[in-house]
């Protein structure tokens, strides 16, 4: 079982960087523009959050993310001139590198929650006045 969680995420790390490389080749002004046209495609259709097949439909909603997506960025990748699609690679795989900071993140969580915190303290009079008001 450990093995092949290891090959789906290695899987998974390749095929995103692969998405972002396409999009990076999409926006590079070297490339054919009607591959540019294709790659933009690919590449916003596979970070839609909007999908052809819903995903709740039964086993065909998760068909289109698991083909046409990867058939999305092979054909990208085969048609696109190797010198650009290297550049984008090479873009993709620095971004994909840079580090993560856990502190960074706890600090934008922690600001949010205080956020939440603060409206919540600064709209609790209101609800309870409209609380009152509406059992009168």
């Amino acid at each position: 079982m450990g093995a092949r969680r290891g090959l789906l995420r290695s899987w998974a790390r390749a095929l995103k960087t692969d998405v972002l490389a396409v999009y990076f080749a999409a926006r590079d002004p070297l490339a054919p523009w009607r591959w540019r046209l294709l790659a933009l495609a690919v590449a916003a259709y596979a970070l839609s959050p909007i999908d052809l097949i819903p995903d709740f439909i039964p086993l065909l909603g998760y068909l289109d993310d698991l083909l046409l997506v990867p058939l999305g960025l092979w054909l990208v990748i085969r048609l696109m001139p190797p010198a650009v699609m290297a550049r984008a690679r090479q873009r993709a795989a620095q971004l994909l590198q840079k580090p993560k900071s856990w502190a960074a993140g706890g600090a934008v969580v922690l600001v949010w929650l205080l956020v939440a915190a603060l409206l919540a303290w600064w709209l609790w009079p209101m609800i309870q006045e409209a609380r009152e008001a509406s059992t009168r």
